[in-house]
């Protein structure tokens, strides 16, 4: 009787096991397949627009709803000057926040900062773009733009980056709006990461005589250095996509300029201002066509991220 229960056992704890690795073996398979499907159906409403303009798509400047002509390097380079700005900005502080609430902060004041960090994380894109909008943009218009182009619009090397009209409305507020988004995003992994080094490691360190910042670059960052990088490509693969945000503050200008101070566009902000206005089949095939190159800009992104890691465990020999 033992042994037939114990069959009987095995036999159910086998056909669990099997319907549970199918099971979650169909939700990773899912993922993939949803994919793929958005990035197909994009291609396929894209299709058009790529066998009028040809690879020249990519590299045109030229954007005329007008004339019928469209040429997807305006938003393109918008997508990624913002988003190199936002990283730019947001890491350094987001390393500060991180190795505060984890090195030097004192315990009453840890919880409700990680706390805020997360709420600001919580905030829907639009509410950041109006407050772009009506608070930041007026700011920077009146205080920050006037005096950086007075300063610094002459200098000989950093010169063009700060000429233009200081409206406050431009690729600069975009990045700025866009680094305040992704900064509770970075800062969080980092933290978390951060709390996974052994504390055995850091007291040894400080028991040799050294500072916290000794600890930080020689303990802390190497430890969790794999980590780190992830959760900066998560950063960025936010803001690449980030759309209401930086529809609000951008100017939606299509034109390329080494400016900060001048207003520029990206993918998502062309999409969401003209997809629900698109009457003709090539407008709409070229918004679907600038879609599935943020896609493909996206993936190769984090593509490069897991190549990165990858690397970087071979390196230390994991």
């Amino acid at each position: 009787m033992t042994n037939i229960q114990s069959q009987t056992r095995t036999r159910t704890d086998t056909r669990n096991d099997r319907l549970f690795s199918t099971t979650v073996a169909v939700a990773g398979f899912f993922v993939l397949i949803s994919l793929f499907a958005a990035a197909a159906m994009m291609f396929k409403g894209g299709w058009q627009a790529f066998s009028t303009f040809g690879m020249g798509f990519l590299f045109d400047a030229n954007w005329d709803v007008a004339q019928g002509h469209y040429g997807a390097m305006v938003p393109i380079f918008g997508t990624v000057i913002t988003s190199f700005i936002a990283l730019l900005i947001a890491v350094p502080i987001s390393f500060g926040i991180a190795i505060f609430l984890t090195e030097l902060s004192p315990n009453w004041l840890r919880i409700p900062v990680s706390s805020a960090i997360e709420l600001l994380a919580g905030i829907p894109s639009i509410i950041f773009g109006m407050w772009g909008l009506f608070i930041l943009v007026p700011f920077l218009g009146e205080y920050v733009f006037p005096w950086l182009s007075e300063n610094l619009g002459e200098k000989a090397v950093i010169g063009p980056l700060f000429q233009g009209p200081p409206l406050g409305i431009g690729v600069g507020t975009a990045g700025l709006v866009l680094a305040i988004m992704i900064i509770p995003f970075i800062s969080s992994v980092m933290r978390e990461v951060f709390l996974t080094v052994p504390t055995q490691l850091k007291e040894s360190a400080y028991a040799l005589g050294s500072t916290t910042t000794e600890v930080v670059w020689n303990i802390v960052l190497p430890y969790t250095r794999s980590a780190v990088i992830g959760g900066i490509f998560l950063g960025l693969g936010r803001a690449l996509g980030e759309t209401m945000a930086v529809t609000f503050v951008i100017g939606n200008a299509y034109e390329i300029s080494a400016g900060l101070l001048n207003p520029g566009t990206s993918i998502a902000s062309t999409i969401a201002n003209e997809f629900g206005e698109a009457v003709d089949p090539l407008h709409k095939s070229s918004l679907l066509a600038l879609g599935f190159v943020l896609f493909i800009l996206t993936f190769c992104v984090l593509s490069l991220a897991k190549l990165m890691l990858r690397q970087l465990k071979k390196r230390d020999g994991n």
